[in-house]
């Protein structure tokens, strides 16, 4: 759990980073076109890329702090064991979909652009680096994935006794 803490509280930076680093990019794009009357031409296609890593990377810390959006009517209204197998099958549901759509779709995507030698026009970074963050999302979203499932029984095994 200490590893999981550790990753959270980098993830969470991260983060943090991200939105303050695409905020003073769209106020330098402001002030450049509007004040200064002559845009930057990377600030575009910068927080754009920043957006797509806050928002992917900001799936898997909603995952983790449980800030996603559920439909818990149905589970609310079982048995503890029932909610118990029925959490844990929704785990297991969002761990095969991040393994086979995040980690294997989204690296075979890295893969595939960089292999391509994808350039972005403005910025000249490989876009295989800006897709990248697929794989690690997915990956992120395992984990706690299987910490989840870990509490969920350990949990219920305390109460239980």
């Amino acid at each position: 759990m200490t590893i999981i803490r550790l990753i959270d509280r980098t993830l969470a930076g991260t983060l943090i980073v991200a939105m303050i680093s695409i905020l003073l990019t769209v106020i330098w794009q402001v002030v450049s076109r509007y004040v200064l009357k002559d845009p930057a031409s990377i600030t575009e296609e910068l927080s754009r890329f920043i957006l797509i890593w806050i928002g992917i990377l900001g799936a898997a810390y909603a995952y983790r702090q449980n800030a996603h959006l559920g439909f818990n009517l149905i589970v609310e209204r079982q048995s503890r064991k029932v909610k118990r197998l029925l959490l844990t099958c929704v785990e297991i549901i969002v761990i095969i979909f991040c393994v086979l759509v995040m980690v294997y779709g989204g690296s075979e995507l890295v893969s595939l652009t960089l292999e391509l030698e994808q350039i972005s026009a403005a910025l000249g970074i490989k876009m295989g680096l800006i897709y990248s963050v697929l794989p690690l999302s997915g990956a992120l979203i395992i984990a706690y994935a299987l910490v989840n499932i870990t509490t969920l029984w350990r949990d219920n095994n305390k109460e239980s006794a």
